[in-house]
């Protein structure tokens, strides 16, 4: 029999009292009410999924739409509702959002990305002389995590790096919690008013990246592409690229340091290392707020109806510590070897970077490890000043010695 309930006084996000495990409250839900509904910091209410296989339904089945222009569509930062206007291609439903996809998938293929290892670990070494360089404590968000991220996407996309602390501060802002609509709105027209002009500079001298390929062969007059497309477009991979891998780096780092006995089986047996990538994805998945739809038409999931217009919000974090399909989801497990999990999405949207993100993860842990042999967190892991209520969960400062 179906059901459905009200708004209730349970606001969202929820946050971690753990720094390494989703909110406490993610277990109960899934037990107790899978799909609930909660407030949202901007207004209105959103339906929460939290089991593995109702997460996997929200993000493949098309009677949930990821078109960020259906009023009503679910935000969660103050800014969010300006950039749906103009929404990026992962904010659209097929065939459109299939059509700009189409445009880059071969830039991220497992034959591409490996054409770019030997680039990332070249950075990768030099980041690791700089720091070795300097007096610990040092921040490895700072030096490291930030540095890798944004030389390997700027790079891929044709981006000088040289600008990357402005993209860097601008971005910071649209992922923030704490940032006003205001603020955003600021950040926003920087950032476009950036990358109007590096196409610019690609059209005149178009070189060999991305963002020149998408100028020569896809922009207008040549190609079917609008210029604020194209902008809006790009915007987006500087941001992911170099935002979520950073807080990958960083938190993976705390996690493996916080658990000894998973590193040293590491150490003893490197080729774990892309068993173990999946495993910190499943057990961090740092995205857990992205995955945000809206019901295009009445439907029910797991009892509950939903209504058409009313948003949804599939927890990425619940899912992937759904005990149903992850037998003890609380404890780290480098040998688990499930390649199952939702970290990076699902579905006709699932991250288009992943195998870059991939590359880069199994690069950094491998060589920060081995480098750095007595690498440790300099403060109390639970004094870390942690990214509550971002879109893309991380640390702000990571304070390293050895």
């Amino acid at each position: 029999m179906s059901q459905t309930t009200t708004p209730d006084s349970r606001s969202f996000p929820l946050r971690r009292q753990c720094p390494l495990a989703p909110p406490p409250e993610y277990d109960r839900l899934r037990a107790e009410e899978p799909v609930s509904k909660v407030r949202l910091p901007t207004g209105g209410a959103a339906w929460l999924v939290t089991r593995y296989e109702d997460v996997r339904t929200v993000l493949s089945s098309p009677v949930f739409s990821a078109d960020g222009t259906r009023p009503g569509f679910p935000t969660l930062l103050p800014g969010q509702a300006q950039v749906l206007r103009r929404p990026p291609f992962i904010r659209m439903d097929p065939p459109q959002h299939s059509f700009y996809r189409r445009m880059l998938i071969q830039e991220f293929t497992l034959k591409r990305i490996k054409t770019m290892r030997p680039g990332i670990q070249a950075s990768v070494n030099r980041l690791l002389d700089d720091l070795l360089a300097m007096t610990p404590p040092v921040d490895l968000v700072e030096a490291f995590a930030l540095p890798v991220s944004s030389l390997v996407i700027c790079q891929l996309l044709g981006v000088p790096y040289d600008d990357h602390e402005f993209f860097q501060s601008r971005s910071k802002v649209g992922v923030s919690g704490q940032s006003t609509a205001e603020q955003f709105a600021a950040a926003l027209g920087e950032l476009r008013a950036y990358m109007d002009g590096l196409i610019t500079r690609k059209q005149q001298e178009p070189g060999d990246d991305l963002l020149s390929k998408l100028v020569t062969e896809h922009l207008e007059p040549v190609g079917e592409l609008r210029r604020d497309e194209l902008l809006m477009m790009c915007l987006m991979l500087l941001n992911a690229g170099h935002e979520t891998t950073a807080n990958m780096i960083s938190l993976g780092t705390v996690a493996l340091l916080e658990h000894p006995d998973q590193l040293a089986a590491l150490r003893e047996n490197p080729e774990l290392l892309p068993d173990a990538i999946e495993e910190l994805l499943r057990y961090l998945s740092i995205a857990d707020l992205v995955t945000t739809r809206i019901a295009a038409e009445e439907t029910e999931l797991s009892g509950t109806r939903i209504r058409a217009g009313e948003g949804v919000i599939a927890l990425l974090a619940a899912a992937d510590w759904d005990p149903a399909v992850f037998p003890e989801p609380e404890r780290l497990d480098v040998h688990r070897g499930n390649r199952h999990h939702v970290a990076f999405g699902y579905g006709v949207h699932q991250c288009l970077g992943q195998n870059l993100a991939r590359a880069e993860l199994e690069i950094v842990f491998a060589t920060l490890f081995e480098r750095i042999p007595a690498l440790r967190v300099a403060v109390p892991v639970d004094e870390l000043p942690y990214k509550h209520g971002n879109l893309a969960y991380g640390v702000h400062e990571l304070p390293v010695t050895w």
